[in-house]
């Protein structure tokens, strides 16, 4: 029978791992290909172009998690949702995996059900609902195109990682009102995420690191954010 919810890619070192990941996203419906390193998972991900990333931040070898996820981002399809797995729950781990363009993380041990769940949730959100290619919305100097999932600076393409783009889009959305870190957690990232407030500060950054000065977007001291 063929998956009912595309390709994951599952990009772990330990088999026993894999296959447990493996054998629930099957079962939800999900084609699973397996790397277990960090080159292998590259060459994967780009021959397959897949729905969402699973991928280890501890891969032994010359590539750990955190450079896989550094070149991804800095590849085609560089837009692929990537959820980290890590035995690491560090405040640094977690905003350095973030920061590269990760979109949820799962500290091990986990719950195979916890993980298709985020799994799920992410690809509603980047999927998001039917809408117009040609509806543009322009702040500034940046043009957020719902329809082509696409945000250009001065005319010209900024590749965003999904989270990044979902955040930059719900914020042009709600043009010049100022949001709450928990509003923008649930507009974004949904009400059933497990994340913290620092997750959205992690997105501000790197939005204002990629569209500079050209991007509106203020700080409401003891708020949150505002756009334009």
């Amino acid at each position: 029978m063929a998956p009912e919810h595309g390709t994951v890619v599952v990009v772990e070192d330990d088999p026993h791992i894999a296959d447990l990941v493996d054998l629930y996203l099957r079962r939800e419906g999900f084609r699973v290909l397996q790397a277990s390193s960090g080159e292998r998972g590259l060459e994967l991900i780009g021959q397959e172009h897949p729905r969402l990333v699973v991928l280890d931040v501890g891969l032994e070898g010359d590539m750990d998690g955190l450079e896989v996820c550094r070149r991804l981002r800095a590849s085609t399809p560089g837009d692929v949702p990537v959820v980290m797995l890590t035995a690491r729950d560090g405040e640094i781990d977690r905003v350095l995996g973030l920061e590269l363009g990760a979109d949820d993380y799962v500290t091990k041990p986990f719950s195979p059900r916890e993980l298709v769940a985020r799994v799920r949730a992410i690809l509603r959100r980047a999927d998001g609902p039917a809408r117009s290619p040609a509806e543009v919305v322009v702040v500034g100097r940046v043009e957020v195109d719902r329809g082509r999932r696409e945000a250009r600076l001065d005319g010209q393409p900024v590749a965003l990682a999904t989270r990044e783009f979902d955040l930059l889009q719900y914020l042009a959305d709600n043009e010049g009102l100022a949001l709450t870190r928990r509003q923008l957690l649930d507009g974004v990232w949904g009400t059933d995420w497990y994340g913290d407030d620092r997750t959205v500060d992690v997105h501000v950054r790197q939005l204002r690191k990629k569209l500079g000065d050209a991007l509106p977007l203020a700080t409401v001291w003891g708020v949150g954010y505002r756009l334009g």
